[in-house]
């Protein structure tokens, strides 16, 4: 299945993201997310976070050239998250501040909306920063393509409702995380099932982890 990548894969998953998030019901965010001790609340907060981050880095021009990709973009552990993060504590205290959700939603709305006009106009070879590394604007958006396809999952983990991540955004998020992992995944897995599996959202069923072999002992690959 092909997929889709770089600004093309940022609008796609950014648009399906934010259609989900602005489709939940108000008893929704009170569900769990996928994310390990985060409410479906805590997680748009999140989103509103990382949208911000977004217009940061696409207006912080460099003059060096890139040190990190797509792919290396993203620091990787073994170690799924507990939620006990210092900065995870912040982000539920700050979902818990909105009290109304759907202020929330107003405000992913329109910050995300920002972030997604930015990442349109941006040239995908001009150079940007962030975190101290330098990546062009392409390959910052296409790795946000992963974020915004495991935080889709997660937002639906437990709203079964909800509308699950285009096609095409899977592929390009299970090609990049297959980058990151530096082997495939089985082809008998599908997208969402590879992701979750290879991300820790979920344990391998025992049939899973014959299918996966010498990869099941590597797994997960948290990225953050």
């Amino acid at each position: 299945m092909d997929g889709v990548d770089g600004t093309d894969g940022f609008s796609l998953s950014w648009w399906a993201l934010r259609a989900a998030v602005a489709g939940l019901a108000a008893d929704d965010f009170g569900r769990p997310s996928g994310c390990a001790g985060w409410l479906v609340r805590d997680l748009v907060c999140h989103l509103v976070i990382d949208a911000q981050d977004v217009l940061i880095t696409l207006a912080t021009p460099a003059d060096t050239g890139p040190t990190r990709d797509a792919a290396t973009y993203w620091t990787v552990t073994h170690t799924p998250p507990t939620g006990e993060d210092p900065l995870d504590a912040l982000t539920v205290r700050l979902a818990a501040a909105y009290e109304d959700p759907a202020l929330l939603q107003f405000h992913l709305d329109d910050v995300g909306a920002a972030a997604g006009r930015a990442a349109r106009l941006a040239d995908p070879a001009a150079r940007v920063g962030t975190q101290g590394e330098v990546l062009t604007a392409g390959d910052y958006l296409s790795a946000y393509v992963l974020e915004w396809t495991l935080h889709h999952l997660d937002l639906i983990a437990h709203v079964p409702d909800a509308p699950a991540p285009p096609p095409g955004t899977l592929a390009a998020a299970r090609a990049l995380l297959e980058r990151i992992a530096g082997t495939p995944f089985p082809r008998a897995l599908s997208d969402t099932d590879a992701l979750l599996l290879g991300t820790g959202r979920r344990s391998p069923a025992s049939g899973e982890r014959t299918l996966l072999g010498p990869l099941a002992d590597r797994l997960p690959f948290v990225i953050g």
